[in-house]
């Protein structure tokens, strides 16, 4: 159903470099986590199945704050996961920034279904996305998260388009309800280009409804260059995937997601800009392979992106 494979984050692959799951639990009644820096590294997990087994994963590899994907969740989310999830955070120093649901399913990452099966603009799935949603929104209110993420899907570049209407409202009805929670509504960027989604934060007219600015997939789906789209959209960013990635070439299919470094994300010039423009939310890594390939790309990733982060926010 999704493109994400972190649900193959083991951490006996790192089992040389684990903490004491004992020490930690002594230690986490005095934990105090301290707020994020500007732009600080964290990591995308989904959680479901193995939530302390890859929340324990993020401390492991050095990161103090995560995205959760809760896609496992529709259905059940509940007061006494909520506390499992705070007591687990609290035990290994880990904040959660966002959190994100895509589903239910149908749902194709690709050119020739992903139009009929992404997001809120297909009306046939609007209804159960949006209630989706909703759900996810209530979980993170009592997680204290305040930002609530999703890919809105391929919202028409016609204004004109009988689809757009429907997706307008859909948007606005999400972004309310996420505004009675205290938090902002983010739309991830990919299936749309940044003009249009910039039309979409126009029409609607939420002060909460915001730009979750996802590096590759704006090259992945062919859309733009993310360099460019900081100029458009940097005032509403509240979140960055980092990911790199390379053009499509199959007409059918999404360009290749690579390691960040061998792709045609300029992060220098991304982080730079929005460094300018006063971005002070976190970077977080999503990598979409899998197993200890998964955890070695991250690890290299991180130290990427730490150097060049560095010089920018010299």
């Amino acid at each position: 159903m999704d493109r994400r494979h972190f649900v193959g984050l083991a951490s006996s692959v790192i089992a040389a470099q684990a903490l004491d799951p004992g020490k930690l639990s002594a230690q986490s009644a005095s934990i105090q986590r301290s707020p994020l820096k500007p732009m600080e590294l964290g990591l995308l997990i989904v959680p479901f199945g193995a939530a302390e087994e890859r929340i324990r994963l993020v401390h492991e590899l050095g990161f103090s704050n995560c995205f959760l994907s809760l896609d496992g969740y529709l259905g059940s989310f509940s007061a006494e996961l909520a506390s499992q999830f705070r007591e687990l955070c609290a035990k290994y120093s880990v904040t959660v920034t966002t959190v994100e649901v895509v589903g239910p399913p149908p749902l194709e990452w690709n050119f020739t279904h992903g139009p009929s099966t992404i997001g809120l603009v297909p009306p046939k799935t609007r209804a159960a996305r949006m209630d989706a949603l909703y759900q996810a929104s209530d979980f993170a209110s009592q997680l204290g998260v305040t930002q609530v993420q999703t890919h809105c899907g391929f919202i028409p570049e016609d204004p004109a388009d009988a689809l757009y209407p429907g997706a307008v409202e859909a948007v606005r009805a999400v972004a309310r309800h996420c505004q009675g929670n205290g938090q902002h509504f983010l739309m991830e960027t990919g299936q749309e280009t940044p003009t249009t989604m910039s039309r979409m934060l126009r029409d609607v007219a939420m002060p909460n409804l915001a730009v979750g600015l996802d590096t590759a997939n704006l090259i992945l789906y062919g859309k733009a260059n993310p360099v460019d789209a900081v100029d458009i959209l940097g005032p509403h960013i509240r979140s960055i995937h980092a990911k790199d990635g390379k053009w499509p070439t199959d007409p059918s299919e999404l360009g290749e997601e690579v390691l960040i470094g061998r792709g045609l994300v300029n992060f220098r010039e991304v982080f730079t800009k929005l460094h300018r423009i006063g971005y002070s939310g976190a970077i977080t890594i999503e990598r979409e392979t899998s197993g200890p390939q998964q955890i070695e790309d991250v690890r290299n990733e991180k130290i990427y992106l730490e150097g060049i982060l560095r010089e920018v926010l010299a």
